[in-house]
């Protein structure tokens, strides 16, 4: 068992989690993800920093110290193998890192023997190519790929397409194509339906459509989801907040579901609804 830590930059508090991390495994080799890992001398004794490539080939468990953000990049990292994961909350909402500080003694040793409950996120591929086919972007989210405004806040025009048929064509600011998982995040923002986490399921929500009938979707993903650019305009394309790249008349963004997910752990006794009451306020009058 190898268990790999990914910390939250420049955050205090990641490190002293990090050394109550370290008591409790007794003697488990810990890796230490060398994108947060700012200060080596401040390792705890017997950790190891490595580079990304290494931490995803080997880690066999991963904690996030930090917030959703950090969990997200720590998902992206292990792009192309299922390795269970745990996220505790440094950030300010913490919906993917559930787990307080004063619950990791209780925590981490249910995530070492495996008795934790498990929930397999679904994933995103996602594809930016030129109206000439070349390849602009490829990147695999977890929460969601968008379209908003480039230079100039001006309305564009989204032809949207599922297995190859119309789905319908949009004139707005953009839109939000997003996972169970992104449901409850800028889609959330922006008018989209909340999804269950479980659900094989991809919401599709408009950015501020010129139109009064146009509403938000939740397709079945099993056929490929294309999004093209026509008539005059120009956008950003944005993969889970941490990459981008232009978006043009004529470019086209492709989106299937991911071969590999993302597998998150919890503490036993909550649930999706209590999260949602407690961290977004779900109901409250």
């Amino acid at each position: 068992m190898r268990l790999g830590v990914v910390l939250k930059k420049n955050a205090k508090e990641a490190l002293a989690a990090l050394r109550r991390i370290h008591t409790v495994a007794q003697g488990i080799p810990i890796l230490v993800e060398d994108n947060g890992a700012v200060i080596a001398a401040d390792m705890p004794e017997g950790v190891r920093i490595v580079p990304g490539g290494e931490f995803a080939k080997v880690s066999d468990l991963v904690i996030v110290l930090g917030g959703d953000g950090t969990l997200i990049h720590a998902a992206s990292l292990l792009r192309d193998r299922v390795v269970p994961m745990i996220g505790v909350n440094l950030g300010h909402v913490g919906f993917l890192t559930d787990i307080a500080m004063d619950e990791i003694e209780r925590a981490v040793p249910l995530a070492l023997e495996s008795r934790l409950p498990q929930l397999d996120r679904m994933r995103l591929d996602v594809r930016v190519n030129t109206m000439m086919g070349d390849q602009v972007m490829e990147k695999r989210v977890l929460n969601d790929a968008t379209l908003t405004p480039g230079r100039m806040a001006r309305l564009a025009e989204y032809r949207i397409m599922l297995g190859g048929e119309l789905v319908t064509s949009m004139r707005g600011d953009g839109l939000i194509v997003s996972t169970p998982t992104g449901s409850t995040a800028y889609s959330m923002a922006a008018g989209g339906s909340i999804v269950w986490p479980g659900l094989h399921a991809v919401a599709v929500t408009p950015i501020c459509p010129h139109s009064l009938t146009q509403r938000p979707l939740v397709l079945d993903p099993s056929g490929e989801l294309e999004v093209r650019l026509v008539g005059q305009g120009d956008a950003v394309a944005t993969f889970d907040g941490q990459a981008s790249c232009p978006f043009g008349t004529g470019d086209v963004m492709t989106i299937n579901v991911a071969p590999v997910p993302t597998r998150l752990l919890s503490l036993p006794g909550g649930s999706y609804f209590q999260t949602l009451r407690a961290k977004l306020r779900w109901g409250s009058q």
